[in-house]
């Protein structure tokens, strides 16, 4: 989708529903990942990679921001620290017709900091309101924001109280909060996801001292039934890897789960035949193969010929020539191990 295709009725904001979403993740949730994730959900709240608004200003702005209409809801994650550039920004992502725009304050990464964008922002709180202040006034849909409980020593939680109640003051209501403090400067980003202890009740402590917040959890969920279970009384959750290590596991059950859907949930047969003729028309536009199916290696993760299957593609997936075909191919292998084992 771009600008240009905006869906009937757009410029009228509706509320959207955050009780499930998935993270946004870098070189995880690109388009492709977002129109699989739809064949298993179609609820839950999507984002983007983060996209710099720096990269918006200078860069191929269809290639960063083009989607398919079926990947709503969803939402763009902007990062930056300019209030012009991040309001241009989140214009263009409203234009384009995404349903959120959420600013990251939580990427820890080396690279993300010498950007001046990301988790070191936690340490400028006025900064940070003046950008979310001109991102609220450039557009009519809902600006967030995704944090951490902290930054290096500032982890106590009347630092993290602080941090959002001043961002709330810009207008801003709504934050999906890891549960981590970031560590900058000493760990790195697969660490700081792992290492930094959570903390879910500041962000309880923080939904019954603010009552008018809406605050999404976010940190360490691997399943549903966890996930569930320490939702409490938070507007939703947020699951990152775990949507990405198992797709299928995590996400085909949601929208009874969340949403109380009583649509038949797909297997994972009838989502690869519903992924098909998406992977093929990829394909006949030029995209390459294996960026496409690379989100399918785990679909039939935990049954027999799960191995095969991901080793076919994997291994088959990059070379050149590759195509739909191969789908079906390792598709085979799988009915032929259950034949052999049943």
């Amino acid at each position: 989708m771009n600008a240009t295709d905006r869906r009937p009725g757009s410029g009228v904001v509706a509320p959207l529903d955050r009780a499930f979403s998935v993270a946004p993740m870098m070189q995880y949730t690109d388009r492709h990942y977002r129109y699989f994730a739809r064949t298993l959900s179609r609820h839950a709240l999507l984002y983007t990679e983060m996209v710099t608004a720096a990269a918006l200003r200078h860069g191929d702005r269809a290639h960063l921001l083009d989607y398919s209409p079926q990947e709503h809801p969803l939402a763009l994650q902007l990062g930056g620290s300019d209030p012009a550039d991040l309001a241009a920004a989140a214009r263009l992502g409203e234009a384009w017709g995404y349903d959120e725009i959420n600013l990251n304050l939580g990427c820890p990464s080396d690279r993300v900091q010498s950007g001046q964008f990301g988790a070191c922002l936690m340490a400028e709180p006025v900064r940070v309101a003046n950008c979310l202040e001109a991102m609220i006034e450039a557009v009519q849909v809902p600006v967030t924001a995704k944090v951490r409980i902290g930054i290096n020593d500032r982890d106590d939680y009347g630092y993290f109280r602080d941090f959002v109640c001043r961002l709330a003051e810009s207008g801003c209501d709504t934050f999906i909060v890891h549960a981590r403090k970031a560590v900058l400067g000493g760990l790195s980003p697969k660490q700081n996801r792992e290492v930094p202890p959570l903390r879910y009740d500041y962000v309880h402590r923080l939904q019954r001292e603010c009552p008018d917040l809406t605050l999404v959890l976010n940190g360490g969920l691997r399943t549903p039934q966890q996930a569930s279970s320490e939702q409490g009384a938070l507007a939703g959750v947020m699951v990152g890897r775990a949507a990405c290590d198992d797709p299928y596991g995590t996400l085909s059950g949601v929208d009874a789960r969340w949403y109380g859907s009583e649509a038949p949930v797909l297997d994972q047969h009838e989502v690869l035949e519903r992924m098909l003729p998406y992977v093929e028309s990829c394909c006949v536009a030029g995209v390459s193969f294996y960026a496409v199916v690379r989100h399918l290696l785990p679909l039939f993760k935990g049954l027999p010929g799960a191995r095969s299957w991901r080793r076919c593609l994997s291994e088959n997936g990059p070379k050149p020539g590759a195509g739909p075909e191969l789908l079906q191919q390792a598709a085979e292998l799988i009915h032929d191990e259950v034949l052999a084992d049943p």
